[in-house]
């Protein structure tokens, strides 16, 4: 058996450690850069390049927010305050920089030309009267900026102080380690993201604000922020919105803070959706409108070309849609007439030294595909499919472009199947995934992602923007977790890290089971009668929220603030809309099956509706109502792709049943997987009772009243020497919470005959003569004493991939447990991403051992794997598998049609987050051990769960629960 216990050595890198540039005692210091007495002057001198001043402001007001004394700003050395000093500026541009170097008191050697980088280091004596200062030498201008906020963070400032309201974290000193600190280039070149689908939300935030203006005093927030996370790149907000013309003081805003402007994918030469509109003569059709067209892309031009812009090259259809006329021989020409626009408006005929992108969004990737030429010095920005899957990745000669290749993903989306933009639905090991195979196929120039408004999706913001800044650290499987620790540790502080790290991985695979637009879906996502997943998924909220809710009220009012934003908000309305969701299931069963409680339930529903609201109060009303509109996003009642009609949440339809003296009967029974229900069905038979049962499965049946009243009951079995049924004796009262009682059975497999029988349950109403009856299958079987593996229960096998019974490594390949990966457990992946396509006599396997208990003649294999698409071309996903001595066969279960033209294939692998492959089993399937193996033959195919189906699957979203390993 070859078990894969270690995988750190096949990982694209070790993580680094961050150098720790600050400490907050003395321990061996001498370099006491602030206490609660003094603080640093910050030296950036007069000819230093734009943006560093700013940032060293920053810097200055941050030390008063740590220590209590701002620090001072000064642009030499001849007469600064007394006390500390940091030197901070660019190789070559700052003279104080180029002194110290020159004089061999600074050395610059390990970032000098490199792109984004600094050195921060203790320079003794660098003029006269000052004995020593923190130089932080920046290679360009972001280098040192990020070398400022540098310090900001591990003083203790988190990029999220305004934000998300994260308290500082006060010092009583701070000192400089005298080994100082070196950091590279970052790892994707330029890194940001796009604020769009702006309304409600943020819309009526920057209406109550700042006047309806997406105007630069709301820019300077979003710049700094931008800038603390280490990012250099922005797609401002689209909608009915200008940046240029809104506020004519963004554009140098922008360029002043050293971040670099681009427009969306449908606003080409830096003009926007609206001006498409209001600004261009005649129509937005290049084929019936060129020589205006032309002008208008101009005049773009001349408007941002003394800023930093990162020019969007292309054209789609009016209002970001496919262009009705647009061929791709017309694209080339029209990408011909930018670039010569940006020639001779910007007087370089060097296209290598002019940022360009054309992002290859929805029907644009065919025109590439039918063999459109694009010119090498274009970055081909690549994208998901809006819901966090990869459609493409460089592959073959695209890795060598002069332009690069980068990629446009989304947290935050307006489409089919459904808008997700009301919060944060991200799971961040996903993401880790997916961008983990975008940069190892060197997709590195751009990394861009939709974050809607911006709020309240901070934390996958914060993990994407880490990943895109210093990808070394999330090089291992660990790293989304190590991830997680470092930033809780820097919102709230150490002593709820490692709870926050399992707070945010069991969230993400509950979102990641249905989005919230999705649960008005008809039928309800999670079954009511199966497997108890509509009450367990349920459950499995209300776990979370205790706790997350326990760590809430521990905390200081200060951290609670961050921590009700950032993470308690989204619990809590995420349980209430999951809630919601499965009364109002519930609710229909129960009225179908005549239940008192069918009223009360739909009451609770009514009472949750009304939660909702209350929640998305106490989100506006926090902090005096910083943030009020920011949650306003309807998410209830969707019907189609758009919100509901009219803006509003819509409450879902309840049924309220009224009960009277004619109704046969009493009572009723439910019972577990089938919605029929006693007196209606007289003859009910319970589902099988195993002794091999998952460990996880309860077994139960529902006495309910079918009028008000009070009703006395008392339930037997047949043998009560091994059958305990809880509670035996008890009232219904209805109207009530009482009108409902869940009965449990309990099962003493020692004194159970072997093999099959029958008990019989009978429920006695003590009033009355009435009675029931139900009939309970027993299986009593034991596996050989040598099998090891999975067995066999009311006819199905499931198992988490993770759960194998051995994983091979061969010919370099091996596999990988991703952690908290999907909607149940793990998930495996084979490793490394560079592995060549792989087959069942070359690749590896993992291999699955089962017992089945009967014969099957129809058995079939389901294979849950990620939503992953066929990202080369060249090398669709596919797996292998084989039952024993069975020939392997080979699946490819990713549909080859384009993915915007979302048919419904793909509309149901995006609204259950993967894809489910289910083939055949050749011949019967004898009763004993098995052994199933299975083979993933491509880098990005990932696999959840595996299901055998003899006979006894039932309709659910996730699966049967995970059968019983022995």
């Amino acid at each position: 058996m070859k078990r894969f216990l270690s995988i750190s050595y096949v990982l694209v890198a070790a993580s680094t450690v961050q150098a720790q540039l600050l400490q907050f005692n003395s321990n061996g210091s001498n370099f006491k850069l602030a206490d609660r007495s003094v603080a640093p002057s910050i030296v950036v001198t007069s000819n230093e390049r734009v943006g560093i001043a700013r940032a060293a402001q920053d810097l200055a007001w941050d030390f008063g927010r740590v220590v209590g004394i701002n620090g001072t700003i000064a642009t030499s050395l001849t007469n600064p305050d007394s006390g500390p000093v940091i030197i901070a500026g660019t190789i070559g541009h700052s003279s104080l920089i180029n002194n110290l170097a020159s004089t061999g008191k600074l050395d610059v050697s390990t970032v000098e030309g490199k792109w984004e980088s600094y050195t921060s280091q203790v320079v003794r004596n660098p003029s006269a009267g000052i004995p020593w200062a923190l130089v932080i030498a920046g290679s360009d201008r972001r280098g040192a900026i990020y070398g400022l906020y540098d310090v900001s963070e591990q003083m203790g400032v988190s990029p999220w102080y305004w934000w998300a309201d994260v308290p500082v974290q006060t010092k009583i000193s701070v000192y400089v380690s005298s080994s100082g600190k070196l950091q590279g280039p970052p790892s994707v070149k330029y890194r940001g993201f796009f604020i769009n689908d702006e309304a409600p939300a943020l819309s009526s935030w920057v209406q109550k604000n700042f006047k309806g203006v997406f105007n630069s005093d709301y820019y300077r927030l979003v710049f700094e922020l931008c800038l603390r996370l280490k990012g250099n790149y922005i797609w401002p907000a689209m909608w009915g919105k200008s940046f240029y013309v809104d506020d004519p003081k963004n554009g140098q805003l922008a360029h002043d803070f050293g971040v670099v402007i681009g427009t969306s994918h449908h606003e080409p030469m830096a003009r926007s959706e609206k001006e498409q509109g209001n600004a261009l003569q005649g129509d937005w059709d290049w084929l019936t409108n060129k020589k205006n067209i032309k002008t208008f892309f101009a005049q773009g031009i001349q408007r941002a070309k003394n800023w930093d812009t990162y020019w969007t090259m292309g054209m789609r259809g009016k209002g970001d849609v496919a262009s009705p006329t647009l061929k791709a021989p017309d694209l080339e020409e029209i990408i011909q007439v930018q670039q010569a626009l940006l020639h001779s408006n910007t007087n370089s005929s060097n296209s290598s030294s002019i940022l360009q992108t054309w992002v290859l969004y929805k029907e644009v990737i065919e025109y590439y595909e039918s063999g459109m030429k694009v010119p090498d010095t274009i970055t081909l920005l690549w994208t998901d499919d809006n819901s966090g899957n990869l459609i493409r990745v460089p592959t073959a000669n695209e890795t060598n472009r002069a332009g690069g290749a980068g990629l446009y993903y989304h947290f935050d989306y307006v489409g089919g199947p459904r808008n997700y933009k009301w919060i944060n639905t991200i799971q961040l090991v996903k993401t880790w995934e997916q961008m983990h195979l975008a940069y190892n196929k060197n997709a590195r120039q751009i990394w861009l992602v939709n974050v809607g408004d911006l709020k309240p999706l901070e934390i996958p913001l914060a993990h994407f923007m880490d990943m895109a800044y210093d990808f070394d650290r999330h090089g291992s499987l660990s790293s989304t977790n190590d991830f997680i620790k470092r930033w809780a540790t820097q919102q709230f502080g150490p002593s709820i890290a490692e709870k926050t790290v399992d707070f945010l991985n069991r969230y993400g695979m509950l979102t990641a089971r249905r989005k919230y637009e999705l649960l008005s879906e008809t039928p309800f996502a999670f079954s009511t009668i199966n497997y108890d997943e509509a009450r367990r998924n349920l459950a499995d909220w209300h776990a979370l929220l205790n706790a997350v809710q326990t760590v809430y009220d521990s905390l200081d009012q200060k951290t609670r603030t961050s921590f009700f934003q950032l993470v308690l908000h989204p619990v809590m309305a995420g349980k209430t809309m999951v809630d919601l969701y499965t009364k109002t299931a519930m609710n229909k069963l129960y009225a179908e099956q005549g239940r008192v409680s069918a009223n009360l339930v739909a009451e609770q529903a009514e009472a949750l509706f009304k939660e909702d609201a209350d929640i998305t109060k106490r989100y506006h009303t926090l902090n005096n109502g910083k943030w009020d509109g920011f949650v306003n996003q309807p998410h209830i009642g969707y019907t189609s792709w758009q919100e509901p009609s009219g803006g509003l949440n819509i409450m879902p339809s309840v049924s309220y049943t009224s009960f009277n003296q004619t109704l046969e009967g009493l009572f009723g029974v439910g019972i577990q997987g089938t919605s029929m229900s006693y007196p209606r069905t007289k003859n009910l038979t319970l589902l099988t009772m195993s002794s091999h049962m998952p460990e996880a499965e309860v077994r139960s049946f529902d006495l309910f009243a079918l009028k008000n009243g009070t009703i006395p009951y008392t339930i037997s079995a047949s043998n009560t020497s091994y059958i305990t049924l809880s509670p035996s004796t008890g009232l219904l009262q209805a109207p009530g919470p009482q009108s409902d009682q869940r009965i449990t059975i309990a099962i003493d497999w020692t004194k159970v005959p072997t093999g099959h029988s029958t008990a019989l349950i009978t429920i006695s109403i003590t009033s009355t003569t009435a009675t029931a009856t139900l009939h309970l299958p027993l299986h009593k079987f034991s596996p050989p004493s040598t099998f090891t593996g999975s067995i066999e229960s009311n006819g199905v096998i499931a198992i988490e991939a993770a759960h194998h019974t051995s994983s091979e490594s061969l010919n370099g390949v091996s596999y990988i447990e991703i952690p908290s990966y999907g909607r149940t457990h793990s998930a495996m992946k084979p490793w490394p991403l560079t592995m060549r396509t792989q087959t069942p006599a070359t690749g590896p396997a993992l291999t699955y051992s089962l017992y089945t208990t009967t014969l099957s003649t129809t058995a079939k294999l389901l294979v849950m794997l990620s939503a992953s698409h066929n990202h080369d071309p060249t090398r669709p996903l596919a797996f292998a598998w084989a039952v024993d001595e069975r020939a392997a066969r080979t699946v490819r279960y990713v549909l080859a049609n384009p993915v915007y033209k979302e048919s419904k294939e793909w509309r149901k692998a995006v609204v259950e987050n993967g894809w489910t492959a289910e083939v055949a089993v050749d011949g019967a399937l004898e009763a004993g051990a098995h052994e199933l193996k299975v083979w993933l033959l491509e880098p990005g195919v990932v696999v959840q769960r595996l299901v055998l189906d003899l006979g006894g699957l039932r309709g659910s979203a996730l699966g049967p629960m995970e059968s019983r390993r022995v």
